[in-house]
């Protein structure tokens, strides 16, 4: 073939590319100098600034839903609504998870996830910008973690670069998703075994704190499996004939005092606690079946493993004292978090850059108003930056929480983006901190957030050195002698069930506090809250 022909045919192949896909291919994606990315950076600061009411309205009306994990519908139809909108192919219910989704944007590499939770706290449920306790509808679920506000903050920032990526004809694919209930432990595992980060090349998690920051290697928490042990024995007369049942809430009374002897013989670092979620119907009747779950915490998968066998081990001793059968379900799991040096340092540059946001004297007085409260220290908002995270000199020290996106970074080059929409000095888990979560001071946070996260991926997308340099270490320091071994088996299953009553009980009486933007500017106003509202 000659050259001319070669070109020609080269030329018909673009045209037809770019009527049947959009845009130009990666092939001919235009090269980003140093000054023409800075400009490129202050433009995706300024996109952003523009869509500070939509950021709110996401913000106030996610919150709104107040929804438990494994029952995120409302939210999770409105989110995708928004995103297929603006041109993303949705996926819904992976993992055979009905709230779950992908969603996907562009082509070609590098291929870059973008999640946060969206699922929220039984008992929760807090009147925004008010400095005391003032629950919406009592007893209710509402966001004392701040769950709604990640999702809308990746929004902004995906929208907000989508524009320059299709004027620039940068390459890259943006896969958006939600971790589905993870107070429960209950999805990330999931995605990780059905294959949906198989060919994703890097990830960013934004998790909502009180600071701007981002941190690389040991994260300092615990893995956890969680653990639901059903005993079944036989009902009897409590008063006539006790002696002829077999208590099911002897062996659950028996298996946590066991458990609770054996916490002594422990290392420092394991955090176990557990609920009785069945203790049998009334007190005249001996109990045939009950139920107790455990969550068991530890630094390594091994000593998690260690926890969940021994519980197991114990469950069986209270059901040969008891003569009850015994079955176990897992619920949930999570791995040790780990995270990438290359991509935190690259985000921290920027958390620089953006700073924190200016806050003004009414959310210094909410703040302030709501640690005197809860009598801690009334130091109100950051006003300074917190550090970028480095790992623990001494981790066997360490324990605490946990978070399933570790089991995407122990699979993926992962980071996890902290953004200030929430007050310092707050126990967490708690109808507190939903005080300040459909409020200036969320909706600030959310913004400064998605202007780090925006410019991030932005700088993934131009530089290919910085995801060569994540997988380098990705693969020769936090997996060199570490590997992922999953927690959740292939039989397992996502525990969608959870949470179902709750939210059949609680969702009527929810909706008429549903955010409706097309009559008020903000979650607030509709309310009738002033800002703040302090004692």
């Amino acid at each position: 073939m000659k050259k001319h022909q070669i070109s020609n045919l080269l030329f018909i192949s673009v045209v037809f590319y770019i009527i049947q896909v959009g845009c130009v291919p990666p092939l001919f994606a235009q090269k980003i100098n140093a000054k023409k990315l800075a400009t490129l950076k202050k433009e995706l600061i300024l996109e952003i600034d523009k869509e500070q009411k939509k950021s709110q309205e996401m913000v106030d009306m996610v919150f709104s839903f107040g929804e438990l994990g494994f029952q995120e519908e409302e939210t999770s139809r409105y989110l995708t609504g928004i995103l297929k909108e603006n041109g993303f192919s949705i996926e819904q219910g992976i993992s055979g998870v009905p709230t779950a989704w992908l969603a996907r944007w562009g082509n070609g590499k590098p291929v870059i996830a973008i999640g946060s939770d969206i699922d929220c706290i039984p008992k929760a449920s807090q009147k925004p910008g008010v400095a005391f306790h003032a629950p919406l509808v009592e007893g209710a679920p509402g966001h004392g973690e701040g769950h709604n506000s990640g999702v809308p903050l990746n929004i902004t920032a995906a929208l907000a670069l989508k524009k320059i990526m299709e004027r620039e004809h940068i390459s890259g694919t943006l896969v958006l998703w939600p971790g589905v209930a993870e107070e429960q432990l209950g999805t990330k595992a999931y995605y990780v075994r059905d294959g949906y980060f198989k060919d994703i090349d890097a990830c960013i998690f934004t998790h909502v704190a009180n600071n701007l920051g981002v941190s690389y290697g040991d994260s300092g928490g615990n893995g956890m499996i969680s653990v639901k042990f059903n005993f079944e024995g036989e009902a009897a007369h409590s008063g006539g004939a006790p002696w002829r049942g077999k208590s099911a809430l002897d062996a659950v009374e028996l298996m946590n005092a066991g458990w609770n002897y054996h916490r002594e013989h422990m290392e420092p670092t394991q955090r176990s606690h557990y609920v009785i979620t069945d203790g049998g119907d009334q007190p005249n009747v001996v109990p045939s079946k009950a139920s107790v779950w455990y969550y068991f915490r530890e630094k390594t998968y091994p000593k998690i493993m260690q926890m969940y066998e021994d519980g197991i081990r114990i469950a069986e001793g209270a059901a040969k004292m008891t003569n009850t059968k015994m079955t176990y379900e897992v619920l949930g799991s999570a791995w040790p978090g780990h995270f990438n040096q290359a991509i935190a340092e690259t985000m921290y540059k920027n958390i620089q850059a953006v700073g924190l946001p200016t806050w003004s004297a009414q959310d210094q007085q909410l703040a302030k108003a709501i640690q005197k409260e809860l009598q801690v220290k009334e130091e109100g908002m950051n006003v300074e930056l917190s550090k970028l995270g480095i790992p623990n000199a001494n981790p066997s020290l360490m324990g605490g929480g946990s978070d399933d996106i570790a089991d995407i970074a122990w699979n993926v080059p992962t980071v996890v983006l902290r953004y200030p929409s929430n007050i310092p000095g707050l126990p967490g888990h708690h109808w507190a901190n939903a005080i300040a979560m459909a409020t200036p001071i969320a909706h600030k946070g959310v913004i400064a957030g998605a202007k780090v996260e925006a410019l991030t991926l932005l700088d993934m997308l131009v530089d290919p050195q910085i995801i060569k340099d994540a997988w380098t270490y990705f693969n020769e320091v936090q997996t060199k002698e570490i590997k992922y071994t999953p927690l959740v088996s292939e039989k397992d299953k996502p525990a969608t069930f959870l949470n179902k009553k709750i939210m059949e009980e609680f969702r009527p009486l929810m909706k008429k506090y549903y955010y409706d933007p097309s009559k008020y500017g903000t979650y607030l106003e509709q309310l009738g809250i002033s800002y703040p509202t302090v004692r």
